[in-house]
Order: C-alpha cells, then sequence, then structure tokens
C-alpha cells in the first residue's frame, strides 16, 4: 500500500463512521457528560494501552491543560502516568488490575471514565469500567471493529467501523478532539470561538 493509499483509506473510515449518525449522536452525549461531570466539581478519567494510552494521556492534557480557549483548567487525568504505581499494581496483582484499583482510589459518582482499546477487548480497561459502573460513575468507550466487551461494560461505547488498528486510532483521536471543543465551548462559552452542536 502507497502512502497515497493510506491516507485514502483513513478518510474513508472517518467518512464511514460519519455516514452514522448515531455515531455523532454519540459523541455529543459523551461530551454533556462530561460538561455535567466538571460542572459538579467532578473529573472524567482516561485509561488505554500502547498507543490508546497515548490518546488517553493526549485528551487528559487538552482538559487540564487547554484545548483551542484560554481558560481554567479542567480536573482530567489518564490513569498510566504514575509508573510506579502501574508496575507495583502489575507486579503484586496483574497488569489486568492497573487501572481498576486506582478507579476505585480515585473515581467517585458522577464521575466519568473513558476507556480507549482498539479491539475493545483490553482486559484491564474492561475491568476498569466495571468498577467504575460500581463505583457510579459513567463509563464511556472508544473502540473498534465490533466494539468487543466495551460493549457490555460502557453506557455508551463509540466503535470506529475498522479492523485496521492504526485508522481505529487515527478516528478516536479525532472524536477526542471534537469532544474536547464541546465541552470547552458550552463550559467556558467563548462567544469568539466557533461552537459545535
Amino acid at each position: 500500500m502507497n502512502i497515497s493509499e493510506i491516507i485514502k483509506e483513513s478518510i474513508k473510515t472517518k467518512e464511514r463512521f460519519l455516514h452514522n449518525k448515531k455515531n455523532l449522536d454519540k459523541i455529543s452525549l459523551i461530551a454533556n457528560e462530561c460538561v455535567l461531570a466538571f460542572n459538579s466539581g467532578g473529573k472524567v478519567l482516561f485509561c488505554g494501552n500502547g498507543g490508546s494510552a497515548s490518546d488517553a494521556q493526549h485528551l487528559a492534557a487538552e482538559l487540564s491543560g487547554r484545548f483551542e480557549i484560554d481558560r481554567a483548567p479542567l480536573y482530567a487525568e489518564a490513569l498510566h502516568v504514575n509508573s510506579s504505581y502501574i508496575t507495583a499494581v502489575a507486579n503484586d496483582y496483574s497488569y489486568d488490575m492497573v487501572y481498576s484499583r486506582m478507579v476505585e482510589a480515585a473515581g467517585k459518582p458522577g464521575d466519568v471514565l473513558i476507556g480507549i482499546t482498539t479491539s475493545g477487548n483490553s482486559s484491564n480497561v474492561v475491568k476498569a469500567m466495571e468498577k467504575a459502573g460500581e463505583i457510579g460513575m459513567r463509563c464511556f468507550g472508544l473502540s473498534g471493529s465490533d466494539g468487543g466487551k466495551m460493549n457490555d461494560v460502557c453506557d455508551i461505547n463509540i466503535v470506529v467501523p475498522s479492523d485496521n488498528t492504526a485508522r481505529i486510532q487515527e478516528t478516536h483521536i479525532l472524536i477526542g478532539h471534537i469532544v474536547c471543543q464541546i465541552i470547552e465551548n458550552k463550559i467556558f462559552q467563548d462567544k469568539n470561538d466557533g461552537r459545535i452542536s
């Protein structure tokens, strides 16, 4: 596959995603639930593995730092950023437990957990979602393929219509950026910044 074909396939994946209106509704619902959490003094936590961990950290930084508006920070965090914690829990318990234990420690009812897994089956992300649900957090997923186990543990699971990991991840970061922009606009209401509905 040449460079042009790779770019075209990325575009086609996003077009397939765009043509399912339910996906757009899900993005809006997730963003609105995050706004409710922030406006109630809550937080948004993210988790994922590998490239999805990078996406989790990226999106948490967009919210806790800033996205497009110079504004107050929002409480958002990626659960893998403490390497001592991750390696301790992986060693003492199992890698499957690294996110669920942090959710148990940090999560509160009304908070949001966003889990990112291209297969929809990453065990540590699924277990984190299960724990978050027990606590009373809102659980949202970004996945691919058929959605996998995330379909059963999320309040809303956005499934990218692809089996190609890279194409799924490219769409996940697009979705995440849209969510961040909606959150900023709804909370900080910058009249000079373009609104998304």
